[in-house]
């Protein structure tokens, strides 16, 4: 999927109120978590709100927003997503995708055999690793070149070369009668 058609994406999400001022503590789910940088513009239910201060406590970010000003307006926003506009994302370099422009490509061989739609991409120490629901149920494609040969995300699609094996991991086997 395109940015343009992609209005708004999650970049973390509302867990509790922190402090009696209003502040929250949010689990941040993005590779830049420079996003909740002060000053920054971030949407709640499609509402902007300004990123007032920010710190860290054990992974989460504890943000105030120029829109809440007490613990019962935090509360209200216990579980909601934290979003940007699409034009606030970042370019990235050739050859690196949004994860979420992967997401629904289809995925074949370099001899055009269809294996399966992206269901999920699983950030790993080493590289990323996209889950694939195929006929013959769900694969895990390691993201790396000897892998993957191209993405096209205008057509739709992502061209691997698996090596010996990798597609029959899941495959169910006959059972004997």
């Amino acid at each position: 999927m395109k940015p343009s058609e992609l209005k708004f994406i999650t970049i973390g999400k509302v867990l509790a109120p922190w402090r009696l001022e209003g502040h929250l503590k949010i689990e941040v789910i993005t590779d830049f978590p420079q996003r909740f940088a002060s000053s920054s513009t971030v949407y709640i239910d499609r509402q902007p709100a300004t990123i007032e201060s920010i710190t860290w406590h054990k992974g989460r970010a504890i943000v105030r927003l120029n829109t809440v000003d007490n613990l019962q307006e935090a509360e209200k926003l216990k579980g909601k997503l934290v979003e940007i506009h699409h034009s606030q994302l970042r370019s990235l370099s050739d050859g690196q995708y949004y994860h979420f422009e992967l997401i629904g490509l289809r995925v074949q061989t370099t001899q055009g055999e269809f294996v399966g739609k992206i269901k999920e991409v699983l950030t790993t120490t080493n590289n990323d690793t996209y889950v694939v629901n195929g006929p013959g149920g769900e694969i895990l494609i390691p993201a790396v070149g000897d892998i993957v040969k191209s993405v096209d995300l205008s057509k739709g699609y992502l061209v691997i070369e698996p090596i010996k094996g990798l597609l029959n991991l899941n495959k169910k086997e006959a059972k004997p009668a």
